[in-house]
C-alpha cells in the first residue's frame, strides 16, 4: 500500500467519524408546540394604524378570510358574510362613505391600509347575528398576524351600509338580506415599528373557585 493510498483513507475515516458524531439535523425543527404557537399569536397581536401601500398576495388574503368562515357561530347558522375589497377605487369609497359617517372628509379611516375586509351579517338568520359577525371580526384579525400583516378593527359598516350608497354597493354584488355592517378588517404590511402592548388593566378576571 503506497503512502497516497494510506492517506485517503485515513482522510474517509476521518469523514466517517465526524458524520457519525455530527449528524445532519432535518431541514425543519419545530421547537415550539402548537399550543405555544398559537398563545404567542393572541397574546402579540396589537391594532396596526400605519401601513405601507403595498398589496398582500392574495393567496394570503384568502387564507385569512377562510379563518373568518370558521368562526364560531350561534347553532352553526353562519350569518355573516365577507367582502374583501382589495380594488383601490371600491376601497377608497368605503374610506369616504366611513369618514362622512365622522363628518370629516379630510381623513383616511382605514390609515392607508390597502385592504379592507368588511364583515356583515344577516339580522333575520340569527338573533346572535352580533355576536356572529364580531366573532367573524376576531378571527380576521388574529389570522392577519399570524400570516405576517398588521389589523385594525374600523367601526361604522354599520352606519355605511345604512346609506343608499351603502345599500347600493350589496345590490351591485348580488347580495340580498337584512344585512348589518359589523365591522371593517383592514389589512397590510406594517408601516415602522410594530405597536407594542400596553399594560393590561387589573381585576380582569374574577375567580369563583
Amino acid at each position: 500500500m503506497n503512502k497516497l493510498t494510506t492517506i485517503a483513507m485515513a482522510v474517509v475515516m476521518l469523514l466517517c467519524v465526524a458524520c457519525k458524531e455530527q449528524p445532519v439535523p432535518p431541514e425543519f425543527i419545530d421547537k415550539k408546540s402548537q399550543k405555544d404557537i398559537a398563545m404567542e399569536n393572541l397574546l402579540t397581536r396589537r391594532s396596526v394604524r400605519q401601513y405601507t401601500d403595498q398589496m398582500p398576495p392574495k393567496e394570503v388574503i384568502e387564507e385569512i378570510c377562510k379563518a373568518g368562515m370558521y368562526a364560531p357561530t350561534g347553532m352553526n347558522r353562519q350569518s355573516p358574510i365577507i367582502i374583501a375589497v382589495t380594488n383601490k377605487e371600491m376601497r377608497d369609497s368605503l374610506s369616504r362613505l366611513n369618514a362622512r359617517v365622522l363628518e370629516n372628509d379630510s381623513i383616511d379611516p382605514f390609515y392607508g391600509a390597502p385592504v379592507v375586509l368588511v364583515v356583515l351579517a344577516d339580522k333575520d338568520t340569527s338573533h346572535t347575528y352580533l355576536e356572529d359577525g364580531s366573532l367573524v371580526m376576531g378571527n380576521l384579525m388574529n389570522a392577519a398576524h399570524a400570516m405576517g400583516l398588521g389589523s385594525c378593527w374600523i367601526h361604522r359598516a354599520k352606519e355605511v351600509f345604512e346609506t343608499e350608497e351603502g345599500k347600493q354597493i350589496l345590490a351591485d354584488l348580488g347580495i340580498e338580506g337584512n344585512y348589518v355592517g359589523i365591522g371593517n378588517c383592514i389589512l397590510g404590511y406594517v408601516a415602522g415599528e410594530y405597536p407594542k402592548a400596553k399594560p393590561r388593566k387589573d381585576n380582569w378576571v374574577y375567580w369563583v373557585e
